[in-house]
């Protein structure tokens, strides 16, 4: 929210006066003076006119949760266990999940209140990368590099994928770096060579990586660094 929509939602300020008294200096965002009427404020940050509190802000959470195989990426299902089912938070139900992961997929979700941060790390137009390690039915060759590369056309949408990179890991096994995020993409993408995906597990997220000491199911907060990544 802008910083004069914000003050201006008390009865005691006109739009006008608001940009006036931010102008001036008067208010504070997280202790620092900001004089752009525009800028934005989250519900997370403190602000203050003169000294009075305005909006305390409350607590941003990030997580970073280990998906197992079988667990929905949701807050509520009625067959199935839920990632929030995996966690041991007084606030868990405030989370939002930046980035689902299907039912049979494994791996890194990150889990946030701040609903701000979750959509920098998932919309589209940032290209923040997402690396999966890939087993397949059948094997994969170098042929896979060069037209995933080249970018896939999925006639259902109209379109053609953005070029991912391929790593081969094994006759069956790969690492492959998507830049978007469609519809079953990965298997859509080895069901191009008619390969069918027995195993997918997400191992990265734009710079955050799932931490290698978190078994299946067990989450952990991020770091300030990670947090700040996005």
């Amino acid at each position: 929210m802008r910083l004069d929509r914000l003050l201006s939602l008390s009865p005691l300020y006109s739009r006008r006066r608001s940009r006036l008294l931010i102008s001036a200096g008067r208010l504070r965002v997280d202790g620092e003076v900001v004089r752009n009427p525009r800028h934005e404020v989250s519900a997370f940050q403190r602000v203050e006119l003169d000294g009075t509190l305005l909006q305390a802000g409350r607590g941003a959470r990030y997580w970073m949760l280990h998906k197992p195989v079988g667990v929905v990426s949701a807050t509520r299902h009625d067959s199935h266990r839920t990632v929030l089912d995996l966690l041991d938070e007084a606030d868990k139900h405030e989370l939002h999940l930046a980035g689902r992961l299907d039912l049979n997929t494994s791996g890194l979700l990150l889990l946030s209140n701040d609903g701000h941060w979750s959509r920098r790390i998932t919309l589209p137009e940032q290209r923040k990368p997402k690396v999966y390690r890939v087993d397949t039915e059948q094997p994969i060759s170098e042929d896979y590099i060069e037209v995933f590369a080249r970018g896939l056309y999925f006639a259902y949408e109209d379109l053609t994928t953005l070029p991912a990179q391929l790593e081969l890991l094994g006759s069956h096994r790969a690492r492959l770096t998507l830049y978007e995020g469609r519809y079953h993409q990965v298997k859509r993408m080895f069901g191009h060579f008619r390969n069918r995906v027995v195993a997918l597990h997400r191992e990265q997220m734009g710079e955050i990586h799932l931490d290698p000491n978190l078994a299946p199911g067990q989450y952990r907060a991020l770091t300030a660094a990670e947090i700040a990544s996005v």
